[in-house]
């Protein structure tokens, strides 16, 4: 039997959900009761162009374990849930998105694995909702995310889940605007375990995940906190080395066995390949850059404008 957390602290990143704020609250406020002694919700505005704040000021009115936390700008979901993580007062943090496509019924299910002694979870969905293309780019984005935070056994990664809130001390001195949750918690932690969930269907509105986004995500992972990249850069410049040398000997023994040979489509052929792989390096090259002069600015990964609760600030 599934022993009860003393506390839980659920974590909501809010982006232009006004409409399903109270739905999801009055869902939690029934789910919530059930899983421990002790409970809040913990909703980020981060910079929301509709009504969020002023229903999330509401919400803080009328319901004691709810705490709105309005960011000066949009900083982006994994910033906007660092925030929340470095705010959360229980043993036991849950993240879920503002849309309603993580039902609240299904977090008992992320504290299970907990129990039985891991310290991260993810609600992984059993069908993905989305269109085949997303479906394809969101798992190999995943994928890609599982090798650079270095766990072998975890291959699907989601916003659903469920962590230890003691691992954030691993990244406490971490300050930069880019930032992806799941690494910052593998630098804590090892024992990541995953479990199916269902996923209702989006209710209002539409995923702000493009295709443009999704690739700048995947770009921030390899080189933000990876080095793969870099040593991908190193093989293929081995790999163009070896080929010029192969081309050589070609040329080489072409002209002491047959003389010589016309060569201007061959020769532009092979600056034509060169060029691109030395292009392909400088550009990799800076992106890194770019990473380290964004990060060598001290810009934070957030910053709050407004909080406001019911009950006392258990984070200071």
């Amino acid at each position: 039997m599934m022993s009860i957390p003393s506390g839980i602290s659920v974590i909501i990143p809010v982006y232009n959900s006004a409409v399903t704020l109270h739905e999801l609250i009055n869902q939690l406020g029934t789910v919530l009761p059930t899983l421990a002694s002790s409970y809040e919700a913990i909703l980020i505005n981060d910079g929301s162009r509709d009504k969020s704040w002023e229903i999330i000021q509401e919400i803080c009115k009328t319901t004691p374990w709810v705490r709105g936390v309005n960011m000066m700008r949009n900083y982006g979901q994994h910033n906007a849930l660092v925030c929340g993580m470095r705010l959360a007062s229980f043993d036991i943090t849950v993240t879920m998105d503002d849309d309603l496509q993580h039902p609240p019924a299904e977090i008992h299910k992320l504290l299970s694995p907990l129990a039985e002694g891991n310290d991260v979870v993810y609600g992984i969905p059993k069908k993905l909702p989305h269109s085949w293309w997303r479906n394809v780019f969101s798992r190999m984005t995943k994928r890609i995310l599982a090798m650079v935070m270095g766990i072998p056994t975890i291959r699907d990664i989601g916003a659903f889940r469920a962590f230890r809130t003691e691992i954030r001390r691993a990244s406490d001195l971490f300050q930069s605007p880019t930032v992806i949750l799941d690494v910052l918690l593998s630098w804590g932690t090892t024992r990541f375990a995953t479990v199916e969930v269902d996923e209702a269907p989006r209710q209002v509105g539409h995923s702000n995940y493009n295709f443009s986004r999704l690739v700048s995500q995947a770009l921030l992972i390899l080189t933000g906190f990876s080095t793969v990249p870099l040593r991908m850069t190193n093989w293929l410049g081995f790999i163009a080395t070896f080929f010029g040398f192969l081309v050589l000997l070609y040329v080489l023994i072409q002209y002491f066995m047959a003389g010589s040979i016309p060569g201007f489509p061959f020769l532009a052929s092979l600056v034509a390949i060169f060029s691109g792989v030395q292009l392909f390096a400088l550009g990799i090259f800076g992106e890194y850059l770019a990473r380290i002069f964004d990060r060598s600015m001290e810009r934070p990964t957030y910053v709050i404008s407004e909080q406001i609760s019911s009950l006392k600030d258990k984070s200071s």
